[in-house]
């Protein structure tokens, strides 16, 4: 299990039962099914997971029961971002305990960090942690790791890799110049699937995609097919998955889409922590139909009963063809006309 990772490492959603605690059944579930379409690993507690919104017991409970229910079929690499090196590292005593493969570090948020600073923090948590260390380099949210820094920090034996969703290939194209001829057990992973082809063609090991938590299989095919060189197969399949991936980030609050997107294939998420104002439900169950369509051309959902309405790509539009589709279809029924 210590081998270098790669391949498509799943960030796992949270089911949420009607009082808003973990719904840790359907979580277990969902783990088997996320394995047994593929993935090549598991990563809890990220942005997609939105760990912010759990208490630091909770956190610990989510990677006690992903570890648990996997029984080492896949490796996890656990989230383990809290808010400062103390808490940070007693996650890590924790997740080791747990036999995590690793843990994935997010920059301190809130404060904006210089490089220096950056690289103070991980430098005491490399030097401090039982467990190997994954960078998570997410600029839109945290103080971003220049490639300098991640340079520096790769002298560490115990960072192994890094995570970057800034979903920049010239970036990442920097970094592999600059670590792998010194650290080729280093991985590289790319957290943005809108380039996920892309990003594995210039020498990426894998990806750590919130798609594969609603389409493993079809992520874990674009990641095949790629390996095996079939770039024009893969391709096709990249732009098909940009569209879904477009469609859960830009149309809904970061991730109440792909929580929308994991309940067509037949999960119980419930309702996400953060509320939601009446224009969100609506705008939400509006977007759950357009990506109920989508889904519906992989062949991995039924399409919705009034039909799909003609895409266009722009989402605001799509939805609301999509209800008036809806609407004259109802009225039809009724024998308005």
């Amino acid at each position: 299990m210590n081998r270098k990772l790669e391949g498509i490492f799943t960030p796992t959603m949270v089911p949420l039962d009607q009082r808003g605690e973990i719904n840790e059944a359907e979580l277990r579930r969902y783990i088997d099914w996320l394995i047994e379409r593929g993935v090549h690993g598991l990563y809890p507690n990220g942005s997609t997971g939105e760990f912010t919104r759990f208490t630091a017991e909770e956190r610990r409970r989510i990677i006690q029961i992903v570890c648990d229910q996997t029984k080492g079929r896949v490796p996890i690499l656990a989230g383990a971002a809290e808010a400062n090196v103390r808490e940070t590292l007693s996650a890590c005593e924790h997740y080791a305990r747990l036999e995590a493969r690793a843990v994935a570090i997010v920059s301190p948020f809130y404060y904006r960090l210089s490089p220096e600073s950056v690289y103070a923090y991980f430098r005491e948590i490399a030097v401090n942690s039982p467990i190997d260390v994954t960078l998570y380099n997410i600029p839109m949210f945290a103080s971003p790791i220049d490639v300098h820094t991640i340079k520096r920090l790769s002298e560490f034996p115990r960072i192994i890799g890094i995570k970057d969703s800034s979903g920049d290939v010239a970036f990442m194209m920097r970094m592999i110049s600059a670590i792998q001829p010194t650290r080729p057990d280093f991985a590289f992973l790319t957290g943005w699937e809108a380039v996920l082809v892309p990003m594995l063609i210039v020498g990426c090991n894998g990806g750590t995609n919130a798609t594969s938590g609603i389409v493993p299989e079809l992520t874990r095919q674009v990641f095949d097919l790629t390996r095996a060189g079939q770039l024009d197969q893969a391709m096709k399949l990249q732009y098909r998955l940009l569209e879904l991936f477009d469609a859960m980030l830009y149309s809904a609050e970061f991730p109440e889409g792909f929580r929308a997107g994991i309940d067509l294939r037949g999960f119980k998420f419930g309702r996400g922590r953060q509320p939601l104002s009446e224009i969100q439900r609506i705008d939400q169950a509006a977007l759950q139909h357009v990506l109920q369509c989508i889904l519906a051309d992989f062949g991995v959902v039924e399409p919705p009963l009034g039909g799909c309405a003609l895409r266009t790509g722009d989402m605001t539009r799509d939805k609301i063809a999509q209800i008036a589709q809806e609407v004259v279809e109802k009225l039809r029924k009724r024998g308005a006309f």
